[in-house]
């Protein structure tokens, strides 16, 4: 089968090329299609999104680079947008205004609603341990609540058309804090995945984890996959590349697992609408 991913970072905000140099590479490897999928500009200073004053250049290249490579490969507009209760606007009405063709819809930073302050999931080991002791008190129980309601929030408001690595808030556990056996976790990732069916959003099975050696499972892992696949809730693989060389690891052994779970089939865009794919 030929492979698609949506989930793509280039130099227009954490990735490390431009968009030219990593559908050079997807052409290379015979893949369909290709999406950029930039982090949304965020209202204070980081140093992964895009910044607002770039966004029209990133639109008229990623559009520029769909009519230079017509024939050759699909490519598509996107932002990953980060979903901050009261801090990041309407996605449809971000979609509409810059003509995205979907949104991947994602939480890294989870808001404590009192004191307003954010708890960095990603990044150094020291974001997530200091906001987890200064904001949250290290009730790791709680913390990852307010994950899954912020997750959820973001789904059933929201509706992105694929969410992403819905259990990142296990990257950086690394087995310290909590055991996604523990029944209360299990109980607050199933409840998200069952608003996730009720919303229709597709689920990206994300393997940047794995390739990156931050997680021993995919995002999200088997346990869950089975969960996703009792619901039937549709899925899409993405790798989450920040490199062109990224931009198919390990979805061969992605697939083989589901297939073992029992899936036939993922979802493609063919820029109009999502469609299934076999697999």
């Amino acid at each position: 089968m030929r492979y698609s991913n949506y989930h793509t970072h280039s130099l227009f905000c954490d990735g490390s090329e431009t968009p030219e140099f990593y559908i050079q590479e997807a052409i290379k490897q015979n893949m369909s299609a290709i999406g950029f999928s930039s982090h949304a500009p965020m209202p204070f200073d980081n140093n992964y999104a895009i910044k607002d004053y770039m966004l029209e250049e990133y639109k008229t290249e990623i559009k520029s680079l769909q009519q230079r490579h017509a024939g050759e490969i699909s490519v598509f507009l996107a932002l990953e947008v980060d979903y901050i209760p009261g801090v990041i606007g309407q996605f449809n009405l971000l979609q509409k205004k810059h003509g995205l063709d979907y949104i991947i819809g994602s939480v890294h930073l989870v808001k404590e609603k009192q004191s307003g302050q954010l708890w960095f999931i990603d990044g150094p080991d020291t974001n997530y341990t200091e906001g987890l002791l200064n904001i949250f008190h290290n009730n790791i129980q709680f913390a990852v609540q307010k994950y899954y309601e912020q997750v959820s929030e973001m789904i059933s408001i929201e509706k992105p058309t694929i969410v992403g690595h819905i259990d990142k808030v296990k990257m950086n556990n690394k087995g310290r804090f909590f055991s996604e056996d523990e029944q209360w976790y299990k109980d607050l990732l199933l409840q998200t995945l069952k608003i996730t069916a009720k919303a229709g959003s597709i689920i990206e099975v994300n393997t940047r984890g794995i390739y990156k050696k931050k997680s021993p499972s995919l995002y999200p892992g088997v346990a869950a996959l089975e969960e996703i696949y009792k619901l039937k809730i549709p899925i899409t693989i993405n790798s989450d590349a920040h490199k062109p060389n990224e931009l198919t690891l390990y979805f061969p052994e992605t697939i083989s697992i589901l297939k073992d779970i029992g899936f036939k089939k993922i979802k493609y865009f063919t820029g109009q609408d999502w469609k299934d794919q076999l697999i």
